[in-house]
Parts: C-alpha cells; sequence; structure tokens
C-alpha cells in the first residue's frame, strides 16, 4: 500500500495500524537525516525519531497532502532536531552529540572521512545536502522541509558542498 493510502485511512478513522505502517517505511531515512544532525550519536537520533513519530502521529489530521508525506515527516524531524539544539547550550551541542567516528571491520576510511567533514557543517549545511543528496529529495521539497525559502536552500547546498571540497581536499 503507498503513503497516500495509508495517510488517508491514518487521517480518516485515526488507525494505528496505517500509521505504524507509514512509520515502519519512513523510520530508516528519517533516523538517517537526524544521525547526521546530531553528528552520530545514536542515542539522540532514537530520541528525535522516536518525538518526531509520536508528533507525526498526533498531528496526522493536520496533513495537507502539499508535498509528499515523507517531506512532511522531514520537516518535523528537522523541527524538533532544532528545538532541541535550542535548549543546549552552544558549548555543550558539539561536545554531546560529537561520537567518535564508527570503527570496525565494514567501516571504510572514506566514510569516517566524509563523517568527520560532515561534523564540520553547520546543521542547516548537513540537513540540506543530507536531504538533497542523501534523501534524494529535489530542492523544493528539501527547502519545504527544513521551512526555508528555496533560495536560502541552494545557499546552503553550494556552501555545504564548497566546504566539504575544501575539508576533503577536492582540488576541482
Amino acid at each position: 500500500m503507498d503513503d497516500s493510502a495509508l495517510v488517508e485511512r491514518a487521517v480518516a478513522s485515526r488507525d494505528v495500524a496505517a500509521f505504524s505502517a507509514l512509520a515502519r517505511m519512513h523510520h530508516s531515512k528519517v533516523r538517517g537525516l537526524l544521525l547526521r544532525l546530531t553528528r552520530g550519536n545514536h542515542a539522540a537520533a532514537d530520541n528525535l525519531a522516536q518525538e518526531t513519530f509520536l508528533a507525526a502521529w498526533r498531528a496526522i489530521a493536520n496533513f495537507r497532502g502539499e508535498s509528499s508525506f515523507s517531506t512532511w515527516l522531514y520537516r518535523i524531524a528537522y523541527s524538533r532536531f532544532l528545538m532541541q539544539a535550542r535548549k543546549r547550550k552552544p558549548d555543550d551541542q558539539l561536545g554531546e552529540w560529537q561520537e567518535t567516528a564508527p570503527s570496525g571491520e565494514n567501516a571504510t576510511l572514506a566514510r569516517v572521512d566524509l563523517e568527520r567533514a560532515f561534523a564540520k557543517l553547520s546543521p542547516q549545511e548537513s540537513a540540506a545536502l543530507t536531504m538533497c543528496f542523501a534523501l534524494g529529495l529535489s530542492n523544493s521539497e528539501a527547502a519545504s522541509a527544513m521551512d526555508i525559502p528555496l533560495g536560502t536552500l541552494k545557499s546552503h547546498v553550494l556552501r555545504g558542498r564548497e566546504k566539504l571540497k575544501t575539508i576533503l581536499g577536492d582540488p576541482s
């Protein structure tokens, strides 16, 4: 069953099973976005993902279908992240959310370098790049999810890409 049918069931009859199916379909991408924004802090990403889906369930009747359901979820997730970030002291934010790079046989050096480079971006740049490239959203969808103008989104993407090139030593 597709998103629109599940959303319709969740809205029309407060169908918990339909919303659970939506949550299962979108959980990994929402968590992935939050994991990137929290700079690899799995516990914070899990907590924020849970808050995102609880907020989405409470507000499902407000979903108007002006964007895709996933874009609506990303907007909620990003808003939750920003609310949490505002509650933290500026000095504590990076320290608590920054974990060491992933270890183990499966972690490649390129992935570790990219994660470290992303940790040096602003949350807005990281979110814009993640939504546009990792999640495959269009610029318009990402701007909607972040609740910012399209031009601002494009600026975050451009600045983020330039910073990544500099950090990773890309000569082009």
